[in-house]
């Protein structure tokens, strides 16, 4: 089994999903004490949101190149960054990575392609709804994504980081957030929703309207499970 480095901490709550996923598909797998070793290093997820709100994309990615590069030091084989957002700047990240990483967007683009799926809705941080990250390769592939209106977006922006990414979870915002899901499965016709930041599968943790919710998270892990294996 290959060493599983893991960029942790944005936000904390997704972090130990993201380890509770991969523990549980060994015990599943295996049924017996066999676990890969996972290095996780958990950063501070202030000083990326500094990055993010000055627009420093080179600062971002000399931070996360430096993370990754400690985590190859410590003796991770391959790395993932935990969070959809810092991917705006995967690609360059990529290339100056010492280690294979695998790419929470990709493959949440060939989980779609494999579901057969045409026209998504994405939802997510403001950043990751707004820029076009995220959409270039799904439109690559031919598949629609569609995003919440700007109020819409706001709405979620506001609460990942005022109640989501501290672990707050209210059956109030979870309706708010199913209206949105509904009104763009009544209004855009979107046939799966892209839960695009890793805090939303902890609240809202069921398909609903009769489409599926891409859970990236789930999504990632499984990735990282078959590349840690793989000979």
């Amino acid at each position: 089994m290959k060493t599983i480095g893991i960029i942790g901490g944005l936000g904390p709550e997704s972090t130990r999903d993201y380890y509770k996923e991969i523990i549980d598909a060994f015990t599943a797998k295996y049924g017996e004490m066999i676990y890969p070793e996972i290095i996780i290093y958990s950063v501070n997820i202030n000083e990326l949101m500094k990055m993010i709100e000055t627009r420093n994309w080179a600062g971002m990615t000399a931070w996360l190149v430096e993370k990754i590069k400690a985590l190859h030091r410590a003796g991770a084989e391959f790395a993932v960054i935990a969070s959809n957002t810092p991917h705006i700047v995967f690609d360059d990240i990529r290339l100056k990575s010492p280690i294979p990483l695998l790419s929470i967007v990709e493959e949440t683009c060939s989980k779609a392609r494999a579901m057969n799926l045409k026209n998504l809705g994405l939802m997510g941080t403001q950043l990751t709804m707004a820029a076009d990250f995220y959409k270039k390769p799904f439109i690559a592939n031919g598949i629609s994504v569609v995003t919440p209106s700007k109020e819409e977006q706001q709405f979620i922006q506001h609460k990942l980081f005022s109640e989501i990414e501290l672990g707050i979870f209210k059956d109030a915002t979870r309706a708010q957030l199913l209206s949105i899901a509904k009104r763009m499965k009544d209004e855009d016709d979107i046939d799966a929703l892209i839960l695009g930041c890793t805090e939303l599968p902890l609240i809202l943790t069921e398909n609903t309207y009769g489409i599926p919710f891409l859970n990236t998270t789930a999504i990632h892990c499984d990735s990282i499970i078959k590349y840690c294996l793989e000979a």
